[in-house]
């Protein structure tokens, strides 16, 4: 009896599951979500929203540059994306004399938009289901290398057939943990030019102190734009291109939001893992993201030595030390509230569930499955732990990845004869500017010394890589200084003087590649748990999707686009939080924008054109009805990383906001959706509007957007507007 309420407490607990958990596949959106999303409020229909033969709302959302999404969002190609997903351009485009990221940049007429280099958007042509096609070639006597092998000759066949000859991108991803496909066809555009930025004092504004946290107060938005061929083509950057002709954009909205009004927001989250069992969990935050912080935290304070020191350190790492600090702040944040959350003791509910589901029908395949998780990550423990540590030191030591880019060239440079060499030259050239371009030589030096000291303390011996243990630790950065990867000069000299020997020789060179040897060993001493731990993953989801053969499953992120659906929403007021008047927690004013201001403060200042446009009340036609001028609002959509930049669309498919942030409460999203505490922060994009228009001056770009007004907006500012046409043309 016992079992049998055990079970039906389970089954019970998904029945009751609301609308806003969940990032669905567009294609199964009729299917799975229709009816549910216009209970909700939607008036749009599911092909409105995805459709392969008809322009949608898909055709207005881009993959940008493959880290976040934008959101097109005018018949010009314009982009909105968050200021921090713009940053790297932006800090790239700045010079100590014309600093960007401070001041902002806005072009005031078209010529004066500029191309942001090796940017990309991704546009999605269609998707379709492979599952059936690759799992028949699939069993689970299988090793991982036999699987490996049939998936990557499908992937590779089903490229082929969908590439039209290299015109698309064919991408197959796995979802629910291997036991399904799906590709997908896209096109990139690689012409993205910087139309506009709000100086890091309002795109930024809260830095690090307000980073995951609400009330917010922060325009994170930048101003892109797509540019085509004369035929509307993806093109390399010409000045010839033109605006692309997007097949839909999103008007946008100056109705304003309140609480229960429908949400909804496409775009390309990066990864979650909602079906992470209690052992991978306790893994994590005991273990694996400890680890994370503490070496990001080593790596932001090497950084930031540099960066208070030199201006052009600062523009040249301000990129790098944002994303690390982030990551940071997320990492230690999810920790706080797994623990606080009661996240593991939930799970473990779940799988004493499942296990009484698996033992009560006899299904011995699935019986040890638990166990056999359990065991691998004791197996594995150490080795997860290294991984961390060796993941933020590659990512934040950059003589050792500038060795093997670099010295990979020079290898085959060397190798050449005369005439190959001139050939090759200009090539190498080129490798050696872009890896050196933001290269400070002293910063890197003492970030491979303490990164090298902190793997040595922190990583068991019989886990780490021989390399990076033999180093002497308090000479590797005299090591560097000396390699032939040392500065531009002695990489230059190098390719003028080219000596095959001399590159075999040099210790930075070996140390790098020593690196790459260390792990390619580690993952073949543990393919074989690796291998049956994915296969256990699977057998677990997919007892889980057998067990409750009613529930709507959605897959886990994995950089594919997805839609989330729910409403604006509210938070607790918190007596520890400062909301500057505001009582009705779900938005954010200009009043907690001012209230907060601190001069010269590196995280608070304002410019002071904000202050005086505050005071003097001038918010033109974006006020709210109540007469506030809105900043941020909430919505309990489901996001994650590389949800950043993504729309937050009404229910007729326009625009209300860009999403940027969630909140600390629910810092543990990625791997469970904590139903009380879960939003996501959004700029509301009237203040997106007013800080282009009235604060920037940079009214052309508001002439070219369909604006939507309604009966919130004052009465004083209505006029006579074309109204919105949705993505089959059809007027609403």
């Amino acid at each position: 009896m016992k079992r049998i309420l055990l079970l039906f407490t389970f089954l019970l607990s998904f029945a009751q599951m609301r609308a806003d958990e969940g990032m669905w596949l567009l294609m199964l959106v009729k299917r799975l979500n229709g009816v549910d999303m216009q209970k909700e409020g939607l008036h749009l229909t599911p092909e409105e929203i995805y459709s392969v033969n008809n322009s949608s709302l898909k055709d207005a959302i881009v993959s940008f540059g493959g880290f976040c999404t934008g959101e097109i969002v005018s018949s010009q190609g314009l982009i909105f994306t968050n200021h921090h997903c713009g940053y790297g351009a932006v800090a790239a485009a700045s010079t100590p004399e014309k600093d960007y990221l401070k001041n902002g940049f806005w072009a005031m007429k078209q010529k004066d938009e500029f191309n942001a280099k090796d940017l990309y958007v991704r546009f999605l042509v269609r998707m379709d289901d492979a599952t059936q096609r690759i799992n028949s070639k699939l069993n689970n006597s299988m090793t991982g290398e036999q699987r490996k092998a049939v998936i990557d000759a499908e992937t590779k066949a089903i490229q082929s057939e969908n590439s039209e000859n290299g015109k698309y991108t064919v991408v197959v991803r796995d979802f629910f943990n291997g036991n399904e496909f799906y590709y997908f066809v896209y096109q990139d555009y690689k012409d993205i030019r910087l139309v506009g930025a709000p100086p890091s004092s309002l795109g930024k504004f809260g830095g690090d102190t307000d980073n995951w946290e609400w009330p917010r107060h922060t325009a994170d938005f930048t101003v892109f734009r797509v540019y085509a061929d004369a035929a509307g083509n993806p093109a390399e950057f010409a000045p010839t291109n033109i605006p692309l002709k997007p097949k839909h954009f999103l008007p946008v909205s100056l109705k304003g939001v309140k609480p229960g009004d429908f949400s909804m927001i496409l775009g390309y989250p990066g990864r979650t893992n909602r079906y992470l069992t209690s052992f991978g969990i306790e893994q994590m935050v005991n273990k694996d993201y400890p680890a994370w912080v503490e070496a990001s935290k080593q790596a932001m304070d090497i950084m930031k030595k540099y960066m208070d020191k030199d201006k052009g350190t600062q523009l040249n790492y301000a990129s790098q030390y944002a994303s690390v600090a982030n990551y940071w702040k997320n990492r230690q944040g999810t920790i706080d509230a797994v623990e606080k959350n009661g996240t593991i003791t939930d799970k473990k509910k779940l799988e004493q569930t499942f296990q009484t589901w698996a033992d009560s029908y006899n299904l011995g395949e699935y019986s040890s499955v638990l166990d056999d998780i359990r065991i691998y990550y004791q197996q594995t423990s150490d080795r997860n732990v290294e991984r961390n540590y060796m993941s933020q030191f590659s990512r934040n030591s950059k003589y050792i990845s500038l060795a093997l880019q670099v010295g990979s060239v020079l290898k085959a440079y060397a190798a050449q004869d005369m005439n190959g060499r001139l050939a090759m030259k200009t090539k190498v050239e080129a490798a050696l500017k872009a890896a050196y371009e933001n290269f400070n030589t002293q910063l890197e030096g003492e970030m491979l010394s303490g990164m090298t000291k902190l793997y040595q303390l922190r990583v068991k011996k019989d886990v780490a890589g021989a390399t990076i243990l033999g180093i002497d630790a308090g000479q590797i950065s005299n090591i560097a200084y000396s390699s032939i990867f040392a500065t531009k000069t002695s990489a230059t000299n190098f390719m003028l003087h080219p000596d095959a020997l001399k590159l075999d020789a040099d210790p930075l060179w070996k140390i790098a590649n020593g690196i790459v040897a260390d792990q390619k060993l580690s993952a073949e001493r543990f393919s074989k748990v690796d291998d049956n731990f994915a296969k256990n993953n699977r057998m677990f989801l997919a007892g889980l999707m057998k067990a409750m053969p009613e529930k709507k499953f959605y897959p886990d992120a994995n950089s594919t686009m997805r839609l989330t659906y729910g409403t604006v929403d509210k938070l607790p007021i918190r007596e520890d939080r400062n909301y500057f008047g505001v009582t009705d927690n779900y938005y954010t004013d200009m009043a907690g924008l001012v209230g907060k201001y601190k001069k010269n403060d590196d995280e608070f200042d304002l410019p002071q054109r904000v202050i005086d446009l505050y005071n003097l009340k001038d918010f033109g036609q974006y006020a709210d009805a109540a007469g506030y001028m809105p900043v941020n609002f909430l919505s309990n959509n489901d996001i994650t990383g590389g949800n950043s930049g993504s729309p937050v669309i009404d229910a007729d498919g326009n625009l209300i906001g860009i999403a940027f942030d969630g909140n600390s409460e629910a810092l543990s999203g990625d791997i469970v959706f904590e139903q009380q505490w879960q939003k996501t922060i959004n700029v509301d994009v009237r203040f997106v509007l007013w800080t282009i228009d009235k604060y920037a001056g940079a009214r052309r770009l508001i002439d070219e957007l369909q604006l939507v007004r309604g009966e919130n907006t004052p009465a004083d500012t209505k006029t006579k507007m074309p109204k919105a046409t949705s993505a089959k043309g059809k007027r609403k």
